[in-house]
């Protein structure tokens, strides 16, 4: 069915669509798994895709970064919506130009996903929309970084201003490590930090949808950024996440919608920027209370693994409202009571020099474990057809049980059966919520 005839259902269901998911990773991956079980989808396509999406969706070969061919595709293909994935596409204005060819697109403008490709641009809609948040200290000079790294004192945390995977925080007690990522990031052309206060307290993901007005949360999870077990190790994309977080205060997600959600997509509204899309909200429960500590303009990945995998509410009614501004009519969303739980499985040399190239054996088995299914994250296929690494962050393996110890014990059997030489994972993603549980 085209654009102009989506018909739409009970509870804010579709009747059919035609959907194009723009990305590679396994975020895409679960966006595209959990889009192939709505029986509203009468047509899947991703661009570019990877092969575990390729199980479930057609896969064309166009650059995510072009908006033209973005847009070009969509229109070919007759496209009801088009879901734009990871934040470099968005902040390069793909959504702009989906939107420009009257399409559906879930996804902010470039402008708004200025939320996420600049710290200190949050930082200032922050302010001005008093949404709490770290004191921070926005440097374009190495002298004005060590002077607000002095000023704001240890535990040090600097973020380089613009895009970075992820990757591009220190938080360290070691004055001369912050001192050098600083001035590594200013060395960048057109290169800012920004230097904040540390927030103490556990750090909560909540992704918020918005519609430019209306705002609807999905249920919190918790990631893993270190590399290494205990949290030690260098900072990646994220080495696994769960939900739900039994630990969580009552009333936290009505508190962020309250203090966080709202407050930010009306001061976006007012400057006649609208936000559409996921307005993903870091956030550090401190002893101060609920601190914003980044925004992404797009779904976390590995969280997005988890949060859908519990999400009952067909997905493709819901990502349309949120892109057509219909969240306010849309039905509350249900969840399951389940348990899940993601262990990313990384490539030998992740995060500094990942290798590539290496063969993938054992998904099927792994995919057999009750409860079990693999997203990939960066793969690909070799002259021979065989699944082969390519990328740091190789593929999320995702879990779901009765609660968050039957979760994690079904992903690591299925991570134990999966070959992949010189990788590495974290043996304990979830395993303190777990046990307190």
């Amino acid at each position: 069915m085209g654009r102009g005839g989506v018909g739409r259902g009970v509870a804010g269901t579709l009747a059919a669509v035609k959907i194009l998911v723009v990305g590679t990773g396994a975020r895409e991956h679960a966006i595209t798994r959990a889009l192939a079980l709505d029986p509203s989808v009468t047509g899947l396509h991703a661009a570019p895709g990877n092969p575990g999406i390729g199980a479930v969706a057609t896969l064309h070969a166009v650059d995510p970064l072009d908006g033209t061919a973005v847009a070009g595709l969509a229109r070919e293909l007759g496209a009801d919506l088009v879901v734009v994935g990871p934040e470099a596409p968005l902040v390069a204005g793909v959504a702009d130009a989906v939107r420009g060819a009257g399409i559906p697109v879930f996804g902010p403008s470039a402008q708004a996903a200025r939320l996420e490709g600049s710290k200190a641009f949050a930082k200032e809609v922050m302010a001005a929309a008093g949404v709490p948040t770290a004191e921070p200290r926005v440097a374009r000079t190495v002298d004005e970084a060590v002077a607000a790294i002095d000023e704001l004192g240890a535990p040090h945390v600097v973020k380089e201003d613009g895009l970075a995977a992820g990757k591009g925080v220190v938080v360290t007690e070691d004055r001369q490590v912050a001192v050098d990522h600083a001035r590594a990031c200013l060395a960048k052309e057109g290169g800012a930090v920004v230097v904040e206060e540390y927030l103490d307290g556990p750090e909560v993901s909540l992704f918020v949808l918005a519609d430019g007005t209306d705002v609807v949360p999905l249920v919190p999870a918790q990631d893993f950024k270190r590399a290494l077990d205990d949290d030690k190790g260098p900072n990646t994309g994220g080495m696994g996440a769960y939900t739900p977080l039994p630990w969580a205060p009552e009333g936290l997600v009505e508190e962020v919608l309250e203090t966080v959600a709202r407050p930010t997509v009306a001061e976006m509204a007012r400057r006649g920027t609208p936000f559409v899309g996921v307005l993903y909200c870091g956030l550090a429960l401190t002893s101060k209370g609920v601190r914003v500590v980044e925004f992404n303009a797009r779904f976390g990945d590995p969280e997005t693994q988890v949060v859908l995998a519990r999400l009952r509410t067909p997905l493709a009614g819901v990502l349309h409202a949120a892109a057509t501004g219909g969240l306010g009519a849309l039905a509350p969303l249900e969840w399951s009571d389940e348990a899940a739980v993601t262990v990313v499985v990384a490539s030998e040399g992740y995060p500094a020099a990942p290798r590539t190239g290496d063969v993938i054996t054992g998904l099927d088995v792994a995919e057999s474990v009750e409860g079990v299914h693999v997203l990939h994250a960066g793969t690909a296929l070799d002259d021979e057809g065989r699944v082969v690494s390519a990328g740091g962050r190789v593929l999320s393996v995702t879990a779901t049980g009765a609660d968050l110890a039957q979760a994690r014990e079904r992903a690591y059997v299925a991570v134990a059966s999966i070959g992949l030489a010189g990788s590495h994972h974290r043996a304990d993603i979830a395993a303190k919520a777990s046990a307190a549980s």
